[in-house]
């Protein structure tokens, strides 16, 4: 498991939007920054599950629910970071959905549109809200996308999952180099998937031990990704130490895809 870290300061004084924040990875990354002194604001459709992760640290946390796939709800949350914080540092796009594993030819169409709307036009439409405010600002920022290391190794059943987080890691290096000028920084993190309920999803298999072995036998590490291994990556990116990285694609797996 992943080594818990002491809390400290490292995004002291920085505001941040960490979107699908009411669970897993986007859970982790707000409750890591929170620790580190940010204050967060977690958006998610769910709102049970948003006000619970807030609530565990309502110093640092507050909760809105918010559709990223409507360009109203992401004024809406901006216009908060700005009413109750004054400014805004970090947008996480952690938000995503997929459909289940599954022959590409059975794919509806309705799945694949869920699946380019959240994945790829909700982080379309947070970009365009989100450079126009920090080039008002001008302070620059940085701004870091969830992908998943189907983006660069896609594998058979979840086609268009994929391509849509393929779409999301070409849309960051486009992103980083157009608005690196404005010391805007855009970057990826690339997970390998996690425990958290979505392995027969991901996989297309039932969620027994044996078949977790026989995928955990493929990672070099020997183990799934934990929550807080994205969190702690997304907090290097999002603090000043991450200052000159910039269009990096940083894949958390483990070495899966070596």
């Amino acid at each position: 498991m992943t080594r818990q870290l002491t809390p400290g300061a490292r995004l002291q004084g920085k505001v941040a939007i960490v979107t699908g924040g009411g669970s897993g990875f986007g859970a982790a990354i707000a409750r890591r920054f929170g620790e580190e002194g940010a204050k967060v604001i977690i958006t998610d459709i769910n709102a049970e599950g948003g006000q619970k992760v807030a609530a565990q640290n309502p110093e640092s946390l507050v909760f809105q629910q918010m559709d990223v796939t409507k360009a109203e709800d992401w004024t809406t949350v901006m216009d908060l970071a700005f009413s109750k914080f004054g400014r805004l540092d970090i947008l996480v796009n952690n938000a995503g959905i997929t459909y289940r594993n599954k022959p590409t030819a059975e794919v509806t169409e309705e799945e694949w549109e869920r699946v380019f709307n959240v994945n790829v036009k909700g982080i379309f439409l947070g970009s365009q809200a989100l450079v126009t405010r920090l080039m008002e600002q001008g302070q620059g920022g940085s701004m870091i996308n969830i992908s998943s290391t189907g983006a660069s190794r896609p594998r058979p059943g979840l086609v268009w999952y994929n391509a849509s987080k393929g779409a999301v890691s070409n849309a960051t290096k486009g992103l980083a180099a157009e608005y690196g000028p404005h010391n805007i920084r855009v970057n990826t993190v690339s997970p390998l998937l996690s425990g958290t309920g979505l392995f027969s999803m991901f996989t297309g298999m039932p969620d027994t031990p044996e078949n977790r072995e026989k995928f955990i036998g493929n990672v070099p590490l020997g183990r799934l990704t934990d929550p807080d291994d994205v969190a702690n990556m997304c907090l290097y990116l999002a603090s000043d130490e991450g200052s000159f990285i910039n269009g990096a694609e940083m894949i958390v797996d483990g070495g899966k895809c070596i």
